[in-house]
């Protein structure tokens, strides 16, 4: 119980070299919070729609590669996944890139990402969606994304005022004329900024390049107590090669697998992370070595009155596990605040977990470990005779 208050006494002897290890480490702590929400935000964010469709098993096109780059492949291969009596029911899904036109600013255009579904059917689970989906029976009729960012417009506002807002959209070389008669949360990610959701009629009318006969997501729902696995395998014996079958969580991995693998995002964030665990190792160590070097004369006394290295090492480590606590507690309340600026910024899902700060908070005692372990060589090599 005695030790603890040594090695507080030596940390707190400096004030200002404490003040600059304790800097070091909320520096460290806050960096490693920013890139792992912002990472952890991207693959949430990416996977809202896929959480959001209600069906057991997927279909897509063996050549898309994420959910900004959705190919298309034959509707026929949705019907015949009818053909087994453990089908309740098959819903196409449409997806695609068109422009939107600002209404405040008419020269202003900006992608978006246009869902279109098939009504007789609720498959898309989002807020916003079930409350409204009569009212795209209508020609050329839209759902605007509540959470779409401000560069479209004061769409949120202007509908809530006037019960509609009128625009166009481009697609190609084809621009129609739309009407948003409804909202609905669904909210942005590194791949869209906004989005649209129709019925599969509007959306052939809207994107005039789409092939008809063609889809970009096939949904799939089983009935209930059908046998899940063995379905699946069944499936993807039984259809060609021009569909790929994920269950919903394969297809969620899926597009997660994308942004890890297949962009620098995931490396860069990962190497954010990286780097400012050596800026605080690098910092903490600084200061340790430091505190050991001017005290050495006092550690080497105490070896020559018998006390072992293991207890002077304690001492060290002591002021690591310190440093580590009081700089990981104002970390966390600054990334609590950031991570509300980050999301306000860009509608991003960037939230404080316990899992996340349970994990930031071991890996900065480790890494003030690692610096006080580093730290205590010079300890460990301190001989009284030489000292004296």
């Amino acid at each position: 119980m005695q030790k603890l208050p040594t090695a507080w006494l030596q940390l707190k002897y400096q004030k200002v070299r404490l003040i600059v290890a304790l800097s070091g480490v909320v520096f460290a702590v806050v960096i490693v919070f920013v890139q792992l929400g912002i990472r952890d935000a991207l693959f949430d964010s990416t996977i809202r729609l896929h959480q959001g469709l209600t069906a057991d098993y997927f279909m897509i096109s063996p050549s898309s590669t994420s959910s900004i780059a959705m190919e298309t492949f034959p509707e026929r291969r949705l019907s015949q996944a009818l053909a087994f009596e453990e089908v309740e029911y098959v819903a196409p899904v449409y997806q695609a890139f068109a422009q939107w036109r600002n209404p405040e600013n008419r020269s202003y255009w900006r992608n978006l990402n246009i869902i279109g579904i098939d009504l007789r059917r609720n498959i898309l689970n989002l807020p916003g969606v079930e409350e409204n989906i009569n009212l795209l029976k209508k020609s050329n009729t839209v759902l605007f994304d509540r959470f779409g960012r401000e560069e479209f417009g004061p769409i949120v506002d202007k509908f809530e005022e006037n019960s509609t807002v009128v625009t166009e959209v481009r697609n190609g070389d084809s621009t129609r004329k739309i009407e948003v008669v409804g909202l609905f949360e669904l909210g942005t990610s590194f791949g869209f900024d906004g989005n649209l959701v129709t019925s599969h009629l509007n959306f052939l009318r809207i994107v005039d390049s789409q092939e008809k006969g063609f889809i970009n997501i096939g949904l799939i729902g089983l009935k209930e107590g059908s046998d899940f696995q063995n379905f699946g395998a069944k499936l993807k014996k039984y259809l060609p090669e021009d569909v790929i079958v994920f269950t919903k969580e394969e297809f969620m991995n899926f597009e997660k697998s994308y942004w890890q693998s297949s962009t620098a995002i995931g490396f860069i964030f990962n190497l954010g992370v990286f780097l400012g665990i050596v800026v605080g190792i690098v910092v903490v160590y600084q200061i340790l070595y430091t505190n050991v070097s001017e005290h050495l004369p006092e550690y080497a006394t105490l070896k020559a009155i018998g006390y072992k290295n293991q207890y002077l090492l304690t001492i060290v480590l002591q002021q690591a596990f310190l440093i580590a606590v009081l700089g990981y507690i104002p970390g966390l309340l600054i990334s609590i605040i950031q991570y509300e600026v980050i999301e306000k910024a860009t509608l991003l899902p960037v939230a404080m977990t316990l899992n996340r700060s349970g994990f930031v908070l071991v890996a900065t005692v480790l890494m003030c470990a690692i610096a006080g372990a580093t730290a205590v060589k010079k300890l460990q090599d301190a001989d009284p005779a030489d000292i004296f």
